[in-house]
């Protein structure tokens, strides 16, 4: 099948790109439907305060998750698309790297727990938040995913999360079945990362990689934590503006709405792969242009915002019309859900730019500058959700997290040298781009 021809990209580089996407749209439309479906089973087992317990965990964990991580998925992506070659140093440099932060991080989690039990005592116990803790360890394995993505092979990908998300359903689903505990669910989530972390094993062996011949090299590895470091720092400053709502929810309202709240934002989050999977695959095409015609990389970056928009826009008004159908499907208990997701939805609009935006960023080596965009939506999440949670509870932690989204993409319009892409987006973002190709089109 050949894929319609895009002004901007050369055709042949555009099939293999697009094609590498499709099997990563593939995988996660898969593991969307299957995650969904079991989320609406495991919600309505457990109903809201245990599932708001269930949830508790992760929300504090994922802070530090991100921290052992270390920023370096990304960037290794780009140095091994720069110097294939130094495949086994940099996979084995940056997997011991994230290890040990995997490690490091497990004493700061206890610290904040106890911070935190001090204001306000929480339903779940510590060894819960400890067992969710320790996937910070198995997901130094997904470094291997950057490895594929530098050879443009999502296929591969793709089958480690098909069969990882069908394997952790059907466990999930018997455990229901089987009437367990929540003890039982906290393991499956610990289960899900080991899981994971061996597909991405068994997927890299069996396409000729060896782990073993992996190295670990100093020099390299300072470079690595050098220019990746505002990486870090702006995933964990991602998960603050992406979890510190649940977090204040749960100190301020209890578990319970936190129960009803992470139904919406488990949708709105599934549907944030679409940006993810587009332009992981489109980066390499986007890298060249750079550096052959910086003409073309202009246009292929404009073209990039305008996708960008048209799908999170279409889907932002689909799901704004379909949430009262979805929660439907849920126990009455989770009514409110409905009108939240209405709103989350919308954020995907600047979610879906600034991932766009973010691998220009990359890119052209502003990686602190992401740090700061960050940085601004976290300050503004924290903020709003300080006033607009206790008088509006969770519709006012939506709409925040709404405004935080926005801030943070367009803060680079505050930056000169980063202004003419907060530019191009705001084109994008008011179809004006769309429309001159519309007339262009026609005038043809």
């Amino acid at each position: 099948m050949r894929i319609p021809k895009i002004s901007g990209f050369d055709q042949d580089a555009l099939e293999k790109y697009v094609k590498n996407t499709g099997w990563l749209m593939i995988a996660r439309v898969g593991s969307l439907a299957v995650k969904m479906l079991l989320n609406i089973a495991l919600a309505n087992y457990l109903l809201k305060v245990k599932l708001g317990i269930l949830n508790y965990p992760m929300t504090i964990a994922t802070f530090f998750i991100a921290m052992a991580a270390l920023g370096l998925d990304g960037f290794v992506t780009r140095e091994l698309l720069r110097d294939p070659e130094k495949e086994h140093k940099l996979l084995g440099t940056a997997f011991l790297l994230k290890l040990a932060g995997g490690l490091l991080i497990l004493p700061f989690v206890y610290l904040t727990y106890i911070a935190l039990n001090h204001f306000s005592p929480a339903s779940a116990p510590f060894y819960y938040v400890l067992i969710v803790s320790l996937t910070g360890i198995f997901q130094s394995f997904n470094i291997i995913d950057s490895y594929f993505q530098s050879k443009t092979q999502g296929k591969f990908i793709m089958r480690v999360q098909i069969v990882a998300n069908l394997v952790s359903a059907a466990i999930k689903g018997l455990l229901i079945l089987l009437h367990s505990n929540l003890t039982w669910f906290i393991f499956a989530l610990l289960f899900d990362a080991a899981l994971l972390a061996f597909g991405y094993f068994y997927m890299y062996k069996q396409n000729g990689g060896n782990i073993f011949k992996w190295t670990f090299d100093g020099k390299l590895a300072k470079y690595l934590l050098t220019n990746s470091w505002p990486l870090a720092l702006s995933a964990i400053l991602v998960t603050v503006y992406m979890r510190i709502d649940q977090l204040m929810i749960t100190q301020y309202l209890g578990e319970g709405p936190l129960g009803v709240y992470t139904n919406p934002v488990q949708w709105t989050e599934s549907c944030y792969f679409i940006p993810v999977a587009i332009v992981t695959s489109v980066f390499p095409a986007i890298m060249n242009a750079r550096r052959d015609d910086p003409e073309r990389y202009r246009r292929r970056m404009q073209n990039m915002y305008d996708l960008m928009v048209w799908i999170s826009l279409s889907l932002a008004i689909f799901v704004t019309f379909a949430a009262p159908f979805i929660f439907e499907l849920y126990d009455p208990v989770y009514a409110e859900g409905a009108h939240v997701l209405s709103i989350l939805i919308w954020a995907s609009i600047f979610a879906f730019l600034g991932t766009a935006s973010g691998q220009f960023l990359i890119a052209e080596g502003y990686t602190k500058l992401t740090m700061t965009r960050t940085a601004a939506g976290a300050v503004v999440n924290v903020v709003l959700n300080i006033f607009w949670i206790p008088k509006y509870g969770i519709e006012g932690a939506a709409f925040a997290t709404l405004i935080a989204f926005a801030t943070s993409t367009f803060w680079i319009l505050l930056i000169p040298k980063t202004r003419d892409q907060g530019i191009m987006m705001l084109k994008s973002l008011f179809l004006i781009t769309l429309f001159r190709k519309l007339k262009r089109n026609h005038i043809t």
